[in-house]
């Protein structure tokens, strides 16, 4: 397993951008799996984005084309540009690792979690 620490949360108008970051410990981060989800009060855990070790990306419907998955290997890290926010974006965010060559959008197939990062969206 990896350790994740996520950073970059805060509290935004609605329009407005945040970035989160997210670094990993270990030697094998870049062939990790590396995906974003969020938990709004009340829901369940959602879908954001995940990113597989050769680069490929996918996303939920409900944040494609304002958000941006993006990776370091040589750093060890994972990050999530969130353009034009809305309040429905409100959560918190979680960076999890997935040690596998699949990619997946499911949160149990995830092996490491992060602690969250709280997003608030004003309107």
């Amino acid at each position: 397993q990896v350790q994740l620490v996520e950073s970059g949360g805060g509290l935004v108008q609605a329009g407005g951008s945040l970035r989160l970051s997210c670094a990993a410990s270990g030697r094998t981060f870049m062939s990790y799996v590396m995906g974003w989800f969020r938990q709004a009060p009340g829901k369940e855990r959602e879908f954001v984005a995940v990113i597989s070790w050769n680069g490929a990306i996918y996303y939920a419907d409900s944040v494609k084309g304002r958000f941006t998955i993006s990776r370091d290997n040589a750093k060890n890290t994972v990050s999530l540009q969130m353009n034009s926010l809305k309040p429905e974006d409100t959560a918190v965010y979680y960076c999890a690792a997935r040690n596998s060559a699949w990619s997946s959008m499911v949160w149990a197939d995830f092996d490491s979690w992060g602690q969250g990062t709280q997003v608030t969206v004003s309107s």
